[in-house]
């Protein structure tokens, strides 16, 4: 089995100060890059959230959402303690007109030779079968990537000292987490 390691939207507008954070959302930093630092071997993916100024994703459009992740903007960045450099990184969200963009599946990149493949494109492409999954929300990205991953017929563990939930009511984290061991998710620390 050849495993590898997806971080959900670890970036800033996700993080305390941000303009959509998480509670604890800083607690994620340092048992991340331990588990990076441990399995340097593993190779590494990363979804971002990518957003136009202007999405149905945004209130102000009908969404969900106060504005995040935008293009350009520091919010999109990832944070900079993680040790990211070796990540390939998909964004996601980048439709003005869908709500969507939640999974690291629906995320695209562009590969060496400029096509632009998806997070199972460039999974199967390597090889890869089995994927530890971290980042921020437990509730929302995390939990629609680790469940499309199982769709996907991956093996998939959610790294629990790498996430958090945003839990817009309370106790959503534990469902989320109920939803994924019931999906066959195994949970890690």
């Amino acid at each position: 089995m050849t495993t590898g390691v997806l971080l959900v939207d670890p970036q800033y507008d996700f993080f305390p100060g941000g303009s959509l954070p998480v509670a604890g959302g800083d607690q994620i930093v340092e048992p991340i890059n331990l588990l990076l630092a441990r399995h340097p071997e593993l190779p590494l993916f990363a979804s971002r959230d990518w957003h136009p100024t202007s999405t149905k994703h945004f209130q102000e459009r009908g969404g969900l959402w106060p504005p995040h992740c935008v293009q350009q903007t520091r919010g999109a960045r990832f944070h900079e303690g993680l040790r990211m450099d070796r990540a390939a990184i998909y964004d996601k969200g980048t439709d003005p007109d869908d709500d969507g963009g939640y999974s690291a599946f629906d995320g695209r990149r562009r590969d060496a030779q400029g096509n632009s493949i998806s997070l199972m494109e460039d999974l199967r492409r390597r090889g890869v079968d089995g994927i530890v999954i971290a980042g921020l929300a437990t509730d929302y990205c995390v939990k629609a990537s680790a469940l499309d991953a199982c769709k996907n017929g991956l093996l998939v563990f959610l790294f629990l000292p790498g996430v958090r939930a945003v839990n817009i009511k309370p106790g959503d984290g534990d469902a989320a987490i109920a939803v994924l061991r019931e999906a066959g998710v195994l949970l890690v620390s």
